[in-house]
């Protein structure tokens, strides 16, 4: 089979690469399992780049990639211990709105940059599609429960929250010997179909394991085709990335943008460092809008001196002094009353905390 083919080879050539450059942690005792159709965020980061996880070319080809990589590379490595333990069934009290995609900010924080809004790359499936689940540690399942985001969801542009999910497959228990034996473990196919369905969307799937009250939570990016939210990023990409990344992986932990009170008037946007190294950092902004609806937003940044950009993602920047000017792209300007989204940007030296303003259009 094709997947367990790539699995193996994969696994072999990332941590080769990875033993060289970056200390991995120590896991935990046993490997687990995760999606891997449609690749779930983390195992789709890893499955592209983990063998070369500090190409610069992931920042404009995978930008989402890219700053969950720089966030904390062990997110990736990691990739099949994305779980909570004790939650005893009460999966909504346990993981608030907003932090679905790393279970509610579990190991740590480890996987807090997958709850990260923007257009992470999407897999292609029609109404009737697979979810395949592998399971590297043979625990089997108690249930699996698979949900798909409501028509009209847009991933780019809106924190998941449960109230967005609608429950389209269940799985009841199902020992490991049930399961289908594949290379490193077993595989369970679970079997989805909808209809009328187009446009972006996120699976949800929830995976309790047997041997524990360990529970599994995995976001998968996809695409219905056939219209509906916009699915790429601007026609014209970013600037250039950083010709020399970082030699190691961010030390820095990921600093999550607060959450901002509700706001009056046309916009409002926060400023947070996301990560920083020697010579360079991340940032990245969230607008979001006041009472009204707005149709576009222009977001100004003033530093003490002239900042160095080298890329920008979900926005069209540039520099004028000491001020990065920061404007929506095709797919991220329209916000309701209250809604928000996220840019980033990756700049060079050493970061400092911009003056910030938002202006927009109703």
């Amino acid at each position: 089979m094709k997947t367990r083919k790539l699995l193996i080879s994969a696994v072999v050539g990332a941590l080769a690469a990875a033993i060289t450059l970056v200390a991995l942690p120590s896991g935990p005792a046993q490997a687990h399992g995760n999606v891997i159709s449609p690749a779930s965020r983390n195992y789709g980061c890893w499955q592209r780049w983990g063998s070369k996880f500090q190409d610069p070319t992931m920042a404009t080809e995978d930008p989402m990639c890219w700053q969950a990589w720089q966030a904390d590379p062990n997110a990736m490595w990691n990739w099949n211990g994305l779980f909570r333990e004790g939650v005893a069934g009460n999966h909504q009290g346990a993981i608030p709105d907003g932090q679905l995609c790393s279970a509610g900010h579990t190991q740590s924080g480890r996987y807090n940059a997958l709850d990260t809004v923007g257009n992470w790359k999407a897999a292609s499936i029609g109404n009737s599609f697979t979810v395949q689940v592998f399971d590297q540690a043979l625990h089997g399942a108690d249930y699996l429960w698979v949900y798909v985001t409501n028509p009209g969801f847009n991933p780019a542009t809106t924190a998941l929250k449960w109230s967005d999910l609608t429950r389209v497959a269940v799985v009841g228990n199902t020992p490991a010997s049930q399961w289908n034996p594949v290379d490193g473990g077993v595989q369970l196919n679970i079997p989805v179909s909808l209809s009328g369905r187009t446009g972006r969307a996120m699976v949800y799937t929830i995976w309790q394991a047997s041997h524990l009250d360990q529970s599994y939570y995995w976001c998968s990016d996809v695409d219905f085709g056939g219209g509906g939210n916009p699915t790429t990023p601007p026609t014209t990409p970013p600037t250039t990335p950083p010709t020399t990344p970082p030699t190691t992986p961010p030390t820095t932990p990921p600093t999550s943008p607060p959450t901002s009170p509700p706001v009056t008037g046309a916009c409002s946007a926060t400023y947070a460092l996301s990560s920083q190294w020697s010579g360079g950092y991340q940032a990245g902004v969230t607008v979001t809008a006041g009472s009204s609806a707005i149709k576009s937003w222009t977001v100004r940044l003033t530093y003490s001196g002239a900042p160095s950009i080298q890329q920008t993602w979900n926005a069209t920047s540039s520099i004028s002094g000491n001020v990065l000017t920061a404007t929506n792209v095709s797919y991220n300007g329209s916000l309701g009353a209250g809604g928000n989204t996220t840019f980033g940007f990756l700049g060079s030296g050493t970061a400092s905390t911009p003056t910030v303003t938002c202006s927009a259009t109703t």
